[in-house]
């Protein structure tokens, strides 16, 4: 029933400055913005990642009425190959740490991490082996054929 992340959306008072931001952090520019005509659109989007994973940015006047404005609740957590640098650049960027690099469980390899964006929005990143794992069968299926 549930066949995996489609979009998550993030809020910022300043749109721009949050589409700005995000583009430095992740090396590409938002693929779609609404309405496209204003210089401050009210949502723009990007597809990020191995399976492309939308990342909409929404201008703070849109949120749900009694959206809370400070860091808390879930976080989504973005797999990275290199955890420390991942949160070296996430802080170089302006975020600061939520929660430090913590290892979890039996020495598996699950590790996480969490920021605050200069936007207020919880930013997780970890080093997952499952993430790993079925990456490479992915790509073991698609070379393979059938």
């Amino acid at each position: 029933m549930f066949r995996g992340f489609a979009t998550m959306n993030l809020y910022a008072d300043d749109l721009a400055a949050a589409r700005d931001w995000y583009a430095e952090l992740f090396g590409v520019e938002a693929y779609y913005a609404y309405p496209s005509a204003p210089a401050t659109p009210a949502y723009v989007e990007f597809r990020i990642g191995d399976d492309g994973d939308e990342i909409g940015l929404i201008d703070r006047r849109y949120a749900p009425p009694g959206a809370a404005n400070a860091p808390g609740g879930a976080v989504m957590y973005w797999h990275v190959d290199d955890l420390e640098s991942a949160v070296d650049r996430l802080i170089a960027l302006g975020a600061r740490e939520y929660q430090p690099i913590t290892e979890h469980g039996d020495g598996s390899g699950f590790v996480t991490a969490s920021v605050v964006d200069p936007f207020g929005n919880l930013f997780g990143v970890m080093n997952n082996p499952h993430y790993i794992e079925v990456a490479a069968g992915r790509a073991q299926t698609v070379a393979t054929p059938a």
